[in-house]
């Protein structure tokens, strides 16, 4: 039975897994612990939770596989440079001392990280190092219930690849095609989201957001969209692209994009974040989420041109854009479609250990009826031994109930009275999303909610959206959507019976105006455009969460709940029970609730935020 520890690090969201045997025992994301959004730094603490998790030292180990190949990216860097020479010249001097230290004496670092660690022997543990990309094709195949799979992996760039295709049989995968830099449909997102004044390897997602704000019908629309595939990328029909690199700075620079040839070709220069945001900026939004859409189907119809497979897996950052995957879903291209729900880099931590697993040691592969991922629920825990001990610190007043089902009766009491909610259970989630374990709850019904939590708790844009988790049995009664959705990955249209008429000439209004508008019945969780990203909640998955849905479901009818990750803007989810308390104490929460014990914002002590 091998102990493999997969880690990634050193770039953006490090994070360690551990994969004993036949099971994913422990993963997680190194922010959680050191409370930095994003941390590239090498996962001590990340690593210390999976091996306590499990029991074991870094002398137990099999293996210590990292998630990408330094040389490779040191070589595609070099060459890079040397492609593009002179231009970037000055950022070369600056950053080669670092890529030095960091690329080609790697070893070195994770070898003194693991002695943060803990004591180990290095002669008689086993480094070895997976190509970033594989990992990525790994930790969603590996884990899927399919024994044959095209696999497509998209993101900015791993060593030299974008994005590849490959095939997965029983235990192996064989890799069939790839997209090398500086050609990356995830570089390509990245620079609109820097133009549109997010942050690049976290902001996506509210480029995500914002684009269904965008007036589909509208000529700027148009001709943005045309501007895009005439000036800036050209799309092949197996969904391979090129990109203009004279628009671009990322190769050489030390931006994204070259901003006053983006001004020019535009017509506004790059927003600041603190800046409004004008209907231009929705116009751009929505012209490069279609032409990325465009840019995955046409993929994922090579994929299956190629491979003949009647599944797919998807893994790397692009493929956490759940509207495209909605899309995808509905382009029936596939019998059924397995998103890694870590599909970005942390995740690469765990497809480097399956990658060796079965690449490297040849062990056999059990497929399952369900994924192997188990929810994502793999992070640490906190018995409510931890928690009264946090409360008594803090002199906070808490109510222990011995009975959960009465704890989730008082809970849907206190949502169904507008009340929102700090819900802090079981073991903490693996990957971007909250998914029931370390969330914010609602009511979704009420239209004063999704202004509210996005600017008095979140600390967030206006405009972004907020998912609906439903009982998975329920799910069709409230969206266009006929398969499971227990990762909170796809996105799709509520039901034409929950939809309100909308005013005359609503797609041209402002951001602003139509925020203002109810669009459905649920209005909290539905967005502009009527759509929503779902999970669906299984009983036997996340037994905690699902009795609150229903005891809301039976005093309310709705089995629905608004669910957003529990954290405000800038800082990581929620790890600890202290952290979920300040939290709640620093926030216009109402109710906090960590395993049985639930905390009244106004029993408080009034002595100020922590």
């Amino acid at each position: 039975m091998k102990k493999i520890l997969g880690i990634s690090a050193f770039y953006h969201d490090s994070a360690a897994a551990l994969v004993v045997g036949d099971q994913v025992v422990a993963a997680a994301q190194e922010e959680r612990f050191n409370r930095i959004k994003h941390s590239p730094v090498f996962p001590v603490q990340a690593i210390r939770y999976c091996l306590d998790e499990a029991g074991l030292t870094l002398q137990d180990l099999d293996a210590v596989v990292f998630y990408e190949k330094p040389l490779l990216k040191f070589e595609r860097l070099l060459q890079t440079y040397y492609g593009f020479s002179p231009r970037g010249i000055r950022s070369f001097i600056r950053a080669i001392p670092h890529w030095i230290n960091e690329k080609l004496f790697l070893k070195r670092l994770i070898y003194r990280g693991l002695g943060e660690v803990g004591d180990f022997h290095r002669k008689e543990i086993k480094l070895l190092f997976s190509g970033h990309h594989l990992s990525h094709a790994a930790s969603a195949f590996y884990v899927s219930p399919f024994e044959k799979a095209a696999i497509l992996t998209l993101d900015g760039v791993g060593e030299w690849s974008t994005a590849t295709l490959a095939l997965g049989a029983g235990n192996r995968i064989t890799m069939l095609k790839e997209l090398r830099f500086p050609h990356s449909v995830g570089l390509l997102y990245s620079a609109f989201t820097d133009h549109l004044g997010f942050r690049v390897n976290s902001g996506e997602y509210k480029l995500m957001g914002l684009a269904p704000y965008g007036q589909a019908s509208h000529p700027e629309t148009a001709r943005f969209t045309k501007l895009i595939r005439q000036e800036l990328v050209s799309i092949k029909d197996d969904g391979s692209i090129w990109l203009n690199q004279n628009y671009f700075d990322y190769s050489t620079g030390l931006k994204m994009t070259r901003r006053r040839r983006w001004e020019a070709l535009f017509g506004f220069p790059r927003r600041k974040p603190d800046e409004a945001i004008e209907q231009y900026h929705c116009n751009l939004a929505y012209a490069i989420q279609s032409v990325t859409e465009e840019i995955i189907l046409k993929m994922a119809g090579e994929a299956k041109k190629s491979t003949q497979a009647n599944d797919l897996c998807l893994a790397g950052g692009v493929a956490l854009n759940g509207v495209a995957n909605g899309k995808l879903h509905r382009a029936r291209l596939f019998d059924s479609v397995f998103i890694q729900p870590a599909a970005g880099d942390a995740g690469g931590a765990l497809g480097a250990a399956l990658a060796v697993k079965y690449l490297y040691y040849g062990d056999p592969r059990e497929v399952l009826n369900t994924d192997a991922m188990q929810g994502a629920l793999l992070g640490p825990q906190f018995p409510d031994s931890d928690a009264i001990k946090m409360a008594d610190t803090y002199g906070a007043v808490y109510q222990r109930f011995e009975d959960f089902s009465l704890l989730a009766e008082a809970v849907a009491d206190q949502i169904q009275q507008g009340h929102i909610i700090g819900w802090f259970q079981g073991r903490m989630e693996f990957g971007p999303r909250s998914l029931g374990n370390r969330s914010i709850l609602a009511d979704p019904r009420n239209p004063d909610l999704q202004r509210k939590i996005n600017l008095e708790i979140k600390g967030r844009e206006s405009f972004r959206p907020f998912a609906p988790s439903v009982m998975a049995e329920f799910a069709e009664d409230y969206f266009d959507l006929s398969i499971p959705s227990p990762y909170m990955l796809l996105v799709a249209s509520v039901k034409d019976t929950l939809k309100l008429p909308l005013p005359s000439g609503f797609e041209m209004l402002t951001l602003d105006e139509k925020l203002s508008i109810p669009v459905s019945t649920l209005p909290a969780v539905t967005h502009v455009d009527f759509s929503a990203r779902i999970q669906t909640v299984d009983r036997m998955v996340n037994p905690d969460y699902r009795a609150l849905l229903e005891a809301f479901k039976k005093k309310t009818g709705c089995g629905v709940l608004l669910n957003t990750s529990f954290n405000v803007a800038g800082e990581p989810i929620v790890c600890s029970p202290e952290d979920a308390y300040r939290c709640f104490r620093n926030t216009a929460m109402d109710v906090l609730v960590i395993g049985n014990l639930l905390f009244l914002k106004k029993d408080q002590p009034n002595n100020g935020a922590y």
